[in-house]
């Protein structure tokens, strides 16, 4: 008689996952760097709009984001046959969390806030087009990202305050 408990640990592709795992905790981590500076900052506390939530929500908003980002993407690794890297998707993963990361460091570290909106502009065409992508291979793996691309649309009209307002 075999146990139930194991298959589940064998489904897994490991390599896959702790690939997803690597590549989106790397980019919270050296973003909340600049974003934990930033936020304390002077400017920021002086420019912020009255819109803009209370700083537990946006911890909170993007632990559970980029918690649904990794599982996005080991969904679709795991899914991918075996092609040579990189493939599109993989290609558009690395683009967005790259902005992502480039974001935190325009916006605040370095207070370029008209090039931190370009950035997110850039940032939100590359979750619809992963969106688009991921829909075709995993659909699960693109639901995921529909509250990732809602979160930088709201991101973008504070940005856009900050900036413009």
């Amino acid at each position: 008689m075999k146990k139930k408990g194991n298959n589940f640990f064998k489904k897994i592709k490991w390599d896959s996952f702790f690939l997803s795992l690597i590549a989106v905790y790397a980019t919270a981590l050296l973003g909340s760097l600049f974003v934990s500076k930033g936020i304390s900052s002077s400017w920021y506390l002086i420019v912020r709009p009255s819109i803009t939530p209370p700083g537990w929500v946006f911890s909170l908003v993007w632990n559970i984001l980029f918690f649904m980002i990794f599982i996005s993407l080991y969904f679709c690794l795991k899914s991918m046959k075996k092609e040579k890297w990189p493939t599109n998707i993989e290609l558009v993963f690395s683009i967005n969390l790259i902005l992502n990361f480039l974001w935190c460091f325009l916006f605040f570290w370095k207070g370029y806030l008209t090039l931190a909106f370009i950035d997110l502009i850039l940032l939100w065409i590359s979750i619809i087009v992963l969106i688009r992508l991921t829909w075709k291979s995993n659909r699960t793996s693109a639901l995921l990202l529909i509250p990732y691309l809602i979160w930088i649309s709201f991101a973008g009209v504070l940005n856009y305050l900050i900036a413009f307002g």
